[in-house]
């Protein structure tokens, strides 16, 4: 009779079938080590987040009250202009 899919599969390799065996009885899941890829994408991650955070800060900044004053201008008219169309 062929095996249904919707089985679990257990594994050939007897260490790997003993820790799985271990964690059935103690209803313990392994936890997966995460891939090297995975690794340094978390890490990009954490970075991106780190730079992100201080980022509108710092460029706030270094901008002269001018300059703010008219970014603020145009952000207003777009956001008006965005309402009267609709």
């Amino acid at each position: 009779m062929p095996k249904r899919s919707s089985k679990r599969r257990t594994p050939k390799d007897p260490n790997a079938l003993a820790a799985h065996i271990v964690a059935m009885a103690t209803d313990e899941t392994p936890k997966a080590e995460p891939t090297p890829e995975e690794a340094a994408h978390a890490a990009a991650v954490a970075l991106g987040r780190l730079g992100g955070l201080k980022g509108g800060k710092a460029r706030a900044e270094k901008l002269s009250k001018k300059k703010r004053a008219d970014i603020a201008r145009l952000a207003a008219q777009k956001r008006w202009a965005a309402k009267t169309e609709a």
